[in-house]
């Protein structure tokens, strides 16, 4: 345990000089080392550095390899970058189930690209608007008379960026920017508990 939890630095010192991070890891290690099948944690990288939560993140993928993990948290980013299945209790009550992706899909939250060309841009937009891989196509902050924004939303499903950068470079405009962001559980979480 002491070694899965990165404790060999600290195994001398009284657990009131650790610091917060070390304190976490001195209590999953008193949490595992019986090796419980199910292992609840609540809020587990409350109160931690970056380096900490990452390091705390790793542990607890680590331990879900070979036993069920449940935790408790309120930061979705913890739940988007560790859970391999989210529940999600409103009032009580049981109002999403499922892997993260699952989840977002379910409630048509999809990827949107954001991209930024140089060109004419009605131009641009028409030829973008012509792919029918695009469902919806939003006018971002234009950077000047020549720069243009778009958010873009394609259909379910598909990865569209090699499409766009396919017509940007037939017509022999600059992409500034191209990017995909992806549905937050953040997102979910608004959406289901409304």
């Amino acid at each position: 345990m002491i070694a899965d939890c990165g404790l060999e630095s600290v195994i001398t010192k009284p657990i009131e000089e650790l610091s917060k991070g070390y304190r976490q890891r001195t209590g999953l290690a008193q949490a595992i080392i019986h090796e419980p099948e199910i292992l609840i944690l609540d809020e587990p990288t409350t109160g931690l550095d970056p380096n900490q939560i990452v390091e705390i993140r790793n542990l607890i993928k680590k331990l879900g390899e070979r036993k069920t993990v449940i935790f408790s948290t309120h930061i979705l980013s913890e739940v988007q970058a560790t859970c391999d299945r989210v529940i999600i209790i409103n009032k009580g009550k049981i109002v999403g189930e499922g892997t993260p992706g699952e989840l977002a899909s379910r409630l048509g939250a999809q990827d949107m690209i954001y991209v930024k060309i140089k060109g004419p841009r009605d131009v641009i937009y028409e030829a973008l608007r012509a792919l029918e891989q695009i469902e919806e196509i939003l006018d971002k902050d234009a950077e000047s008379e020549e720069i243009f924004g778009f958010a873009i939303r394609p259909k379910v499903g598909l990865d569209i960026r090699e499409h766009i950068a396919d017509v940007v470079r037939q017509n022999n405009w600059s992409i500034l920017e191209l990017n995909r962001q992806t549905a937050s559980m953040e997102d979910v979480f608004r959406e289901l508990t409304k």
